[in-house]
């Protein structure tokens, strides 16, 4: 009886342990286009360790409330906390662009010549993570330039117009073409680009542009 008493509890333990681990699938990105391959990433509480494939892509072995670390030399360093939500990752590496580190790069595997020489050339905007932000207004308030964010989200752009209209100074928001007043639904990770346009830049949107406009583009 003794003996059972022992197994039973063990084997307890054993799936009360599994239980807490779960697999987590990401990808790396570099200029949100741009697979980065042979990065090493680690979680810090189960001390598992993986390398992102040719497509960018891994999976790692995690435990509740666990971080997901990622050092690779020329890339700003990431850590991304796991909830028990947390399923996939999408995270976008942001390149410290310098000829040595480009050189690195490429040595080290991560992006090929071509695509890391196209990316240094036409794709600086991309070269964000926005992914670290917990909302878009966050995301606004931190990479929007000249950007105003009141606590109730209404977005304003210095150097627009004023008025005592109460909104009157609201900034137009355009979300993939199309404008739009409540952008709680975008995620920080879905969004690719963020322009901000105010004066002669704004004229193409009218009379509406008058205060700034946000142009948001999303994945």
């Amino acid at each position: 009886m003794k003996y059972y008493l022992i197994l039973t509890t063990a084997l307890l333990i054993s799936f009360a342990a599994d239980a807490q681990t779960r697999v987590v699938n990401g990808k790396l990105t570099a200029y949100n286009a741009f697979p980065v391959m042979n990065v090493e990433v680690t979680s810090k509480k189960a001390k598992a360790t993986t390398i992102s494939d040719s497509l960018g892509n891994f999976s790692i072995v995690c435990l509740e409330k666990d971080v997901i670390m990622i050092k690779p030399k020329v890339f700003r360093p990431v850590n991304k906390k796991v909830s028990g939500e947390t399923d996939t990752l999408k995270i976008n590496l942001v390149f410290v662009n310098t000829q040595k580190n480009r050189e690195l790069a490429v040595n080290s595997g991560y992006l090929t010549e071509t695509n890391l020489n196209y990316a240094v050339a036409h794709l600086e905007m991309e070269n964000t993570d926005y992914c670290k932000y917990t909302d878009i207004y966050s995301l606004l308030r931190a990479e929007g330039s000249g950007i105003t964010v009141s606590n109730s989200g209404v977005i304003t752009i210095r150097g627009g117009k004023t008025s005592f209209t109460p909104g009157a100074s609201r900034a137009l928001i355009i979300v993939n073409g199309q404008p739009t007043i409540n952008i709680d639904w975008i995620q920080p990770c879905d969004v690719k680009s963020i322009h901000i346009l105010k004066d002669s830049d704004a004229a193409i949107y009218g009379t509406r542009g008058g205060n700034g406009v946000v142009v948001i583009t999303t994945n």
